[in-house]
């Protein structure tokens, strides 16, 4: 049995770890739901309730008990609880017809012998009593409400700022042990030595839901925790709510003290608060409080006494009445006999005239009461105990009328809002002497008996009834205010119905108790959630022969009628709801369809017409694929690409950093506001063609590729506002590509290029992959210095020949590196042939077709060529290379020493062969350029601008290639970069200048 299981999923679990706490209030910010969003299908299906609840029945047993902190109070627990012991058969009037009687009564332990063997060791409960009232496994629900568990008149415990749990562990213990087996704890709270426990049966369980508990201090100062309330909320068949609430009010029988019970009373209403309820996936918005309940329960130590009437007159009275109970002499018996006895003396004695006259008005108001009863000895006679002036009925019934709690009910001053409670039809519950059946508080104080033990209960109907019946009531009060202040007097009053207003049956009768008023009213209750449920009180009592705390045990029995959900049956319906939304949602929302068109291609790479394959993929190139968007729907379709859904090595946006989207139209000019993008809206039957393009021009990207460490593949979502997201998967095939690579990868691709490379060695070479160096420099950087000391003489001999009446190209100090042009994918194409040929290491020349002029050739090569000097990883003069050649200039300039030419290009090179390859491509580099500006120059056919076109052309090539070459970090200061910039050109002007070496070196 998973007794001490709670329903884990129940929002009150969190309230439960901090008894007093308010449970959290539901963001205000929530995103408001869409047509198919869970909420709008919850809501759907409880508007069908009706169809998936079926009518069932619980019994609910509610038990009280103030067990005063006295050790082996919990020995008693279970065998009154939940056995149903412990009635005394003669003192309450209890009718046992459903049960047939207690066949045992005569067996049962006499009273004598059963306080005789009293110990706090043992239960108290009398030998041979095997119960009167429904017990067990017939109960549903078990509500158990216990106060003064630990010692609240000690300071420790009333300004513990938290919970002792070790009490409440010793109770749930005792209560857990006398449970049948398959029940669960649904719910607990605990407030110092107030302590609220819910148990249910195996069938019962499964259907609680929506458990929250809570507590409310009204103590010490108003805020401790001696006094309060613990409170628990369920919801039974996710159809009605309950509440329990065990209290412990003020105690004290002066005015002051009535006024702090009401006060009490009044602050648990108000603080109590409990989490939404969630009906089956439907969680409610707001918090509720007491009152949006379908049936609550009240019960606990309320503390109202007797009012108006002499302590020592009630016990004589009681006592008369539970002397009987002793057959033989024992210390109760004794101490009974002993105070009647003495009354009968002091009664004796005639009063004399200034004795009456003295008396008090307290003890004059039930003289006649008091006289009738002593007059004539306790009979069980024949006539009816509601006739009988000896009976204990009218003995309950003429101290009942007194009874705080229903003068403040009928005073509206507490409790007066739809509360109702059983017939009492036995005996006060406090004060008895611990270990005495009918022997009240013998002490000093002899303290009068009390029903300070109660168990009320209201109806949604009750609290409702009482509502508008105060709603009545002021508007009549309002309207009589009004008529007054007009000067009109109500015409439906007159001096004749004043005169004969008054009613002798009824008038004067007011503080009467009728047990009738007090019955349950079996009609029909309107749950919150709208369902028809019924309350009947079976039986309402205390037990009497619980002999271990001064306060009698209390319990009642209810028999709830109500409507639960079946959980096949709901399931049926929301199915069948879900269906129906759908439909209806298809039928409004917007509906696109995403179409890929097919490529020539797709034959090479087969395409599944649901995502876009751009096959091969090679550095710097563009391919472009088409995808169409149509509105298949029946109402417009707002719609756009939002961002993806990336991991974290992934940039944001809408697409990755290689791919490009375009529409054919122009975006709308109002969006959402939720949507930071540009949006598009297609009217029903329209479509839209997207052009997407890919191009991998990034070098950190193409170095990530080329070591196979990030792919070319993506999703992109297109989100329809208000429809449904799609998603267009996009992948590439990388080729590999000789840019972005490093010097010493470089000079160790074999004979055939990277693309041979990647035939066999997937992912291309890299530095670990061969030893030994294969070339001096690389392959790749011969080839296109190479190509364009040829390609630019070609050009310049072809502009001689055939275009020298125009300016040439060359009056552009940048050319042929940098080409101020429009971008045309002619050249586009131009220099991917140079770099498909660089990649599968053939001759250059051979990429361009035959009709190409040699202008746009070299212009395409030189381009390739500073392109790929400056994706070159690390540079070809390193960091380290650099910062030693740049110390060695630094150190000239200090001791402004000037050097030759020829000495300080010494100076470099003893640096830079220190890393032959990065030397000799150094080389290759620079000695291209100084053969470019002497066939640049020499072209001049004005001899005297040859000079001029040199130095302008050295100036303009030393600074575009220091920053392709040099790969070393700038300084930040204005003044330093300056200098560093001004070295750096000096280091290239050294290599490319008019005294600098124009042959090659073949290494």
């Amino acid at each position: 049995m998973s007794k001490s299981s709670h329903l884990g999923s129940s929002p009150g679990q969190q309230i439960r770890e901090l008894p007093g706490a308010f449970p959290i209030t539901p963001g205000e910010h929530e995103p408001p739901p869409v047509i198919s969003s869970q909420l709008s299908l919850s809501q759907a299906v409880h508007q069908r309730k009706a169809e998936y609840t079926v009518p069932r029945k619980v019994k609910i047993k509610v038990g009280t008990w103030n067990v005063a902190a006295l050790h082996g109070t919990e020995l008693d627990l279970g065998a009154w609880f939940v056995d149903g012991k412990g009635i005394s058969e003669s003192l309450s009037i209890l009718s046992f017809d459903d049960k047939g009687g207690p066949a045992n009564a005569e067996s049962v332990e006499d009273v004598a012998h059963q306080e005789a063997r009293r110990s706090k060791k043992k239960p108290t409960i009398p030998f041979d009593d095997h119960g009167a009232l429904p017990a067990g496994d017939e109960i549903g629900l078990y509500a158990l409400g216990l106060q003064e568990i630990v010692d609240i008149s000690s300071p420790t415990e009333a300004l513990r700022p938290y919970n002792d749990p070790h009490p409440g562990r010793k109770w749930k213990h005792a209560v857990e042990k006398a449970l049948p087996s398959g029940y669960t704890l649904v719910a607990e709270q605990q407030l110092i030595g107030l302590y609220l426990v819910v148990y249910a049966a195996s069938a019962i369980s499964p259907i609680v839901s929506s458990v929250s508990t809570t507590s409310v201090r009204t103590g010490l100062m108003g805020y401790m925790g001696n006094k309060g309330a613990v409170i628990a909320r369920i919801v039974l068949g996710e159809t009605t709510r309950i509440v329990f609430i065990n209290c412990h009010l003020c105690a004290g029988a002066e005015k002051g003290n009535l006024e702090r019970r009401n006060w009490d009373a009044s602050q648990v209403q108000k603080q109590t608060k409990f989490s939404p309820v969630d009906l089956g996936g439907l969680t409610e918005e707001t918090n509720e409080g007491l009152g949006d309940e379908d049936f609550a329960f009240w019960f606990g130590d309320l503390n109202y006494r007797l009012e108006g009437i002499p302590g020592e007159d009630v016990r004589r009275l009681l006592l008369l009445h539970t002397k009987d109970e002793y057959t033989q002499a024992n210390a109760s018996k004794r101490k009974i006999d002993a105070e009647l006895a003495l009354h009968d003396r002091v009664s004796l004695h005639s009063p004399t005239e200034d004795d009456s006259s003295s008396h008090t008005s307290s003890h004059t108001h039930d003289s006649s009461l008091t006289k009738n009863t002593a007059a004539s000895p306790l009979s069980s006679g024949t006539l009816d105990p509601s006739s009988d002036p000896t009976s204990l009925q009218t003995t309950l019934t003429s101290l009942l009328s007194h009874d705080q709690l229903h003068q403040q009910m009928r005073q509206r001053k507490a409790f007066h809002d739809g509360w109702r409670e059983g017939p009492i039809d036995f005996l006060p519950t406090y004060k008895y002497d611990a270990g005495s059946v009918g022997m009240f508080d013998s002490s000093e104080k002899k303290r009068g008996p009390s029903w300070c033990d109660r168990i009320l209960f209201r109806t949604r109907r009750d609290k409702q009834e009482h509502d508008q019946k105060i709603h009545a009531e002021e508007a009549a009060k309002k309207r009589d205010n009004e008529m007054k202040a007009h000067g009109i007097d109500d015409p439906a009053i007159n001096e004749e119905e004043v005169l004969f207003d008054y009613d002798p049956t009824t008038d004067g009768m007011e503080d009467e108790y009728d047990a009738d008023t007090n019955q349950d009213d079996p009609a029909m209750v309107t749950t919150k959630a709208g369902f028809e449920d019924k309350i009947h009180l079976e039986y309402y009592t205390s037990h009497q022969r619980v002999l271990s705390s001064d306060h009698k045990p209390l319990d009642a029995l209810f028999t709830l009628s109500y409507e639960a959900v079946d959980p096949e049956l709901k399931a049926k319906v929301h199915q069948e709801v879900a269906r129906e939304l759908d439909r209806a949602e298809n039928e409004r929302r917007p509906a696109v369809t995403v179409i890929v068109d097919p490529h020539q291609e797709d034959n090479t790479f087969p395409s599944d017409h649901e995502s876009v394959n751009f096959g091969n993929v090679q550095y710097a190139s563009k391919k472009t694929r088409n995808v169409t968007i149509a509105n298949t729907g029946r109402v417009p379709a707002t719609l756009g690409f939002t961002d993806r859904i990336i991991a974290s090595d992934q940039g944001a946006g809408v697409t990755p950093t290689w791919l490009h989207i375009h529409l054919d139209r122009a975006p709308d000019k109002e969006r959402p506001a939720d949507e930071p993008h540009d949006v598009y809206t297609l009217e029903p039957g329209d479509a839209a063609n997207v052009e997407l393009t890919i191009q991998v021009d990034e070098v950190d990207l193409v170095r990530a590729l080329n070591d196979a460490k990030t792919q070319l593949e993506d999703v992109l979502v297109l989100r329809v506002h208000n429809g449904r997201d799609h998603f267009l998967p996009v992948h590439a095939t990388w080729l590999q590509s000789s840019f972005g690579r490093s010097i010493g990868n470089l000079i160790r691709i074999p004979e055939g290029g990277v693309r041979g490379s990647q035939q066999n060695d997937e992912g291309g070479p890299k530095d670990s992959d061969r030893a030994g160096v294969k070339w001096s420099a690389p392959r790749e950087l011969f080839r296109l210095t190479e190509a364009v000391e040829d390609l630019v003489e070609r050009a310049a001999a072809e502009w001689g020949m055939t275009l020298g009446d125009q300016s040439p190209p060359w009056e552009d100090s940048r050319w042929p590196f940098i080409v101020d042009r429009d971008e045309t994918k002619e050249m586009q194409c131009l220099r991917e042939r140079v770099r498909e040929a660089l990649d599968n290491d053939d001759a250059v020349m051979h990429a361009f077709p035959k009709e190409t002029h040699n202008i746009q050739r070299v212009e395409a090569v030189a381009e390739t060529l500073l392109a790929f000097l400056t994706s070159i990883e690390g540079g070809v003069v390193t960091e380290n290379l650099w910062t030693e050649v740049e110390t060695s200039m630094v150190e000239l300039e200090s001791s402004q020493t000037h050097l030759p030419a020829e000495d300080e290009k010494v100076r470099v090179l003893d640096v830079l062969v220190t890393s032959p390859a990065h030397s000799t491509s150094f080389t290759f580099a620079t000695s291209m350029l100084a053969k470019v500006i002497l066939e640049i120059s020499s072209a001049s056919a004005d001899p005297e601008a040859k000079g001029s076109i040199r130095r302008r052309l050295e100036e303009s090539y030393g600074g575009i290639f220091a920053d392709a070459l040099i790969k070393a970090p700038l300084p930040t200061g204005a003044r330093e970069r300056k200098r560093a910039l001004a070295r750096r050109i000096r280091m290239m002007e050294m290599f490319i200048g008019s005294r600098a070496e124009t042959e090659r070196d073949i290494v």
